[in-house]
């Protein structure tokens, strides 16, 4: 009977999104503020109706209701408490539901956001209602989780051992809160459009949204990229996968969304941009759900849906982002602003930023849908993968990354260009000497790599000479820079961080990717094998057993070459689940050497010359990939400091409103 109440609740959300939608258009047109009233309760109430469809499903999950085919498919009663609440969302139908869940929660939010023009409010949460609406009919009518089975098997089939993962619970609801936040940033615009007025109030509006999700989004890519390097063996942590492409793309959207939102704040310019860009967030974030879903992939991320369902998303996304971007057509003769500004100014420095943002953007998007056009249209088959993205991708951010620090430095309206180059000069001497210093330590054959750690270099520095620049560090007196430290908004401490956290991550990514060593062979017991600074030796191999799987499980003693480090004592697995069709799963093992990993990876039991039992072992040393993780944490901390800024609050309102013409 509780199954009953959820699919009911499933599709009363559905009814009372419409019903929002509705009294919201209705109120706009008569500016009646009863009927947007009405139409804001209503959105709350269908948050609060998809709620309690998802809190059912979480239930049917935990308490193991095999009548429920999703739970059937995708749990099984061995499986940990964990991974049976995490089931529900590991899977179509649950992830659909849990999409639907949070769309609702932001369009509550929303509509409880106070500050906001009546007419834009209202007509917000009239769009944000009626996506909402499509998702849950798509949810509902062609992905119901609730569908029953008769007779009901006495036990589940299990999750997929690679899902049943800490990193993995978490990772697709934070994914979520970045792909659906950008839905409220696509809603404003499309209402701002709907009442003609993209203003600099506007600008201060949609950004502390953008900002939201954009957080949780750099957050669920990060973990999602952990998992994929500490879960599935490789040896790596960004594979160009055309699933990860697909969350990658609003990233990269919303970046570029936040720095115009700034200009259209601040001086009232690139209020198209900004709308453009606040759509094509969203529109990546469908795009990514469409790619996921619809059996146009074959991933270890994706889902395996049929086409049929895949054309209902492709609709979605087409009445959506079609309707949206046809207005923006309609309406882009009205959004040209007076505000004008010097080629050398921070206006400019954040447009060229915006330009290879979007340019690096497209780049990828060109990656990931350009061989399945051709597979659709020709039948040919064509690999776009890591040179690709290198020869074409790299150099866009590169330039970005370049500009970056120089932008903060800039006036407004007429900027100093020799000025915030002089300001920067030890910041680029720094940048220069890690650069030489990385071509001749590591490898002078990699140049590339050397620019690579210069970049990094200069966008850490950079960030920390301009946090200097506005304090007066060592130019005025200890008191005078601690009452400016204090003085400083949060919102220039958060982009100082999150520009560092840029640098960090270019750092690790560079010198892990282009130095990092690998070796591997069959290892009988007291067999040693090295990579880089380290080796490994298998001390022994026994079966253990995990409360729904068998393992193989290797000891092996990590020690330096060379030198006095300390030994240390990694386990690697190979795990066996006889629930869910008997797969198998490699359990990686890790060594944490400061900034470097020793990564180790037990493989298959085989036997040596002499007829020995042996595994055959990879061992991977990873210089610098602890940076690679740190950086992004650094850029979300950094959002979230910026989040805190009053003047970036959902629905401030003693904020005051600056001129166009005004200076920061």
């Amino acid at each position: 009977m509780l199954v009953e109440l959820g699919s009911f609740a499933l599709i009363l959300s559905f009814g009372l999104s419409v019903l929002a939608a509705a009294m919201a258009s209705l109120g706009r047109l008569r500016r009646s503020p009863v009927l947007a009233g009405a139409g804001a309760g209503a959105l709350l109430a269908s948050t609060m109706a998809v709620a309690v469809a998802f809190g059912v499903l979480i239930w049917a999950f935990v308490v193991s209701d095999f009548s429920v085919s999703n739970v059937a498919l995708n749990s099984h009663t061995d499986k940990p408490l964990l991974y049976k609440v995490s089931g529900a969302w590991g899977n179509h139908e649950g992830s659909l539901l849990l999409w639907c869940l949070v769309m609702t929660a932001f369009g509550g939010a929303l509509a409880l956001a106070r500050g906001l023009p009546f007419g834009l409010k209202t007509s917000a949460v009239a769009v944000q209602s009626g996506l909402s609406a499509m998702f849950i009919a798509f949810a509902a009518f062609t992905s119901n989780p609730f569908v029953r089975l008769n007779p009901a098997p006495v036990q589940g089939q299990s999750l997929n051992p690679l899902l049943q993962d800490p990193a993995l619970a978490i990772h697709p609801p934070l994914l979520y809160l970045g792909y659906v936040g950008f839905s409220v940033c696509f809603s404003l615009a499309v209402a701002a459009l709907i009442e003609k007025r993209v203003d600099p109030a506007w600008g201060r509006w949609v950004r502390p949204w953008a900002l939201a999700s954009w957080v949780f989004l750099t957050v669920g890519i990060a973990l999602g990229s952990f998992w994929a390097y500490y879960e599935l063996g490789w040896g790596g942590w960004w594979f160009w996968d055309p699933v990860e492409n697909a969350s990658f793309m609003p990233w990269l959207a919303g970046a570029a969304l936040l720095h115009s939102a700034i200009v259209t704040e601040r001086r009232g310019a690139l209020a198209g941009w900004t709308v453009f860009l606040a759509i094509s967030a969203f529109t990546f974030s469908m795009l990514g759900a469409f790619l996921v879903r619809s059996g146009v992939l074959t991933s270890v991320h994706a889902f395996a849906v049929d086409p049929e369902r895949g054309l209902m998303l492709l609709a979605i996304l087409a009445l959506a982002a079609g309707g949206a971007l046809a207005l923006f057509a309609l309406r882009a003769p009205t959004l040209k602003s007076s505000a004008t500004f010097a080629p050398i100014s921070r206006e400019a420095m954040l447009v060229l930023n915006n330009l290879f943002l979007t340019a690096a953007a497209a780049t990828v998007m060109l990656g990931t849908l350009y061989p399945l056009l051709l597979k659709g249209l020709t039948g040919a088959t064509i690999s776009v993968g890591e040179p690709y993205f290198h020869a074409v991708f790299s150099p866009l951010m590169a330039v970005a990354c370049v500009l970056l620090p120089m932008g903060p430095l800039m006036a407004w309206k007429r900027g100093d260009l020799t000025g915030a180059v002089q300001r920067l000069r030890f910041a680029a001497l720094i940048a220069v000497v890690a650069a030489i210093g990385g071509y001749l330590l590591f490898d002078p054959k990699k140049a590339l790599a050397a620019f690579g750690i210069g970049l990094g270099a200069w966008l850490i520095f950079g960030a920390l000479f301009e946090v200097l620049e506005r304090t007066r560090a060592f130019k005025a007196p200890l008191a005078e820079t601690a009452r400016r430290a204090r003085g400083l908004p949060l919102g220039a401490w958060g982009m100082a961080l999150a520009h560092a956290g840029l640098g960090v991550f270019i750092l690790g990514a560079v010198v892990e990717t282009s130095f990092k060593v690998e070796q591997g062979r069959a290892l009988a017991i007291g067999d040693q094998l090295q990579a880089g600074p380290w080796q490994v030796t298998l001390e022994e191999v026994k079966i253990v057993e995990g409360p729904n799987y068998l393992a193989e499980q290797g000891r092996l003693r990590v020690s330096p070459v060379q030198g006095r480090a300390a030994e240390k004592t990694v386990t690697s697995e190979r795990r066996f689940f006889p629930a869910g069709g008997g797969k198998t799963t490699t359990e990686v093992g890790l060594d944490f050497r400061g900034l470097d990993d020793v990564y180790v990876v037990m493989g298959e039991r085989t036997r040596t010359d002499a007829g020995e039992p042996a595994w055959f072992v990879r061992l991977h040393y990873n210089p610098w990939a602890r940076l690679i993780f740190l950086g992004p944490a650094l850029m979300a901390l950094g959002g979230a400091v910026s989040l805190l800024d009053r003047r970036l609050r959902i629905g401030a309102t003693g904020t005051r409103r600056r001129k166009p013409e005004a200076k920061a």
